[in-house]
């Protein structure tokens, strides 16, 4: 939901420029390839929600990236940085991962959107999924998340053959939707390390965090009983503001009363 309330909330700000002005298909496309991607940063991790999603397939990927990861973190940490594995929030937790997850999406899209968009958005359908529905599906339930992911795909690409999605809009998403989970993780009581390689109080990884107090327990109680409820609120709150502006809910002319 935290890549869904940013996906939003930078289209709903951004719907008064040039830049933001997208077809009600593409801010569509964009809104489902954010929410997946707010998951794609834990590929590095082999038991998370991601790891999962694809059976052997995405669970063969996340141990390949787990050891990169760990290697680059191995590699480039300074006596400074914490003596642990790496392989969990580093590389993939980096804005250099976000930048390049949009870049090359963006270059995929624009290159084929016949087969390369379809593929996208099936595999991040699959991810939001997942992340949203995680309770609902347990893990020898691939087939919901496959017949849910196939639907879902289907419903895209049928509208979007009406007027091709941007690549640009959609690479975009996928980085705010990384980007929306390096904010999660930075308020747990880990850090993130979003800056690396910049050198910080001497560590190349540095855990990006705000002060102890704003901190949280991934999964807790104040995450599941306030920040979930209110990201989901929001997320809903902003995305209709944003699809208003897109001139694809005309009728919805109480959203004009939203502050953006």
């Amino acid at each position: 939901m935290s890549g869904l309330l940013a996906w939003s909330a930078v289209t709903a700000l951004a719907s008064s420029h040039p830049i933001g002005q997208l077809s009600p298909q593409s801010w569509a496309v964009g809104a489902v390839l954010a929410t997946g991607a707010a998951l794609l940063p834990d590929l590095d991790h082999p038991g998370s929600t991601i790891s999962r999603t694809f059976g052997a397939l995405s669970s063969g990927l996340s141990a390949g990236i787990n050891a990169l990861s760990s290697f680059v973190y191995r590699t480039t940490r300074t006596k400074k940085d914490s003596k642990r594995d790496g392989g969990h929030r580093g590389l993939t937790h980096t804005l250099v991962f976000a930048l390049f997850a949009a870049v090359f999406t963006t270059a995929v899209v624009q290159n084929s959107q016949k087969w390369a968009l379809p593929v996208l958005m099936f595999v991040f359908a699959g991810l939001a999924v997942r992340g949203i529905m995680n309770d609902w599906c347990p893990k020898q339930d691939a087939l919901l998340i496959t017949v849910v992911s196939a639907g879902i795909t289907w419903a895209m690409i049928a509208w979007t053959s009406q007027s091709n999605a941007s690549a640009a809009a959609c690479g975009i998403a996928v980085g705010v939707g990384c980007f929306a989970h390096y904010i999660g993780d930075a308020i747990t009581e880990q850090g993130c390390p979003i800056l690396w390689p910049v050198p910080i109080m001497g560590k190349t990884w540095f855990p990006v965090a705000p002060p102890k107090i704003m901190r949280m327990k991934t999964g807790g109680v104040v995450e599941m009983a306030i920040v979930g409820p209110v990201v989901t609120i929001l997320s809903v709150w902003l995305g209709l503001a944003a699809l208003q502006a897109t001139g694809a809910l005309p009728f919805l002319d109480w959203v004009d009363l939203l502050p953006i």
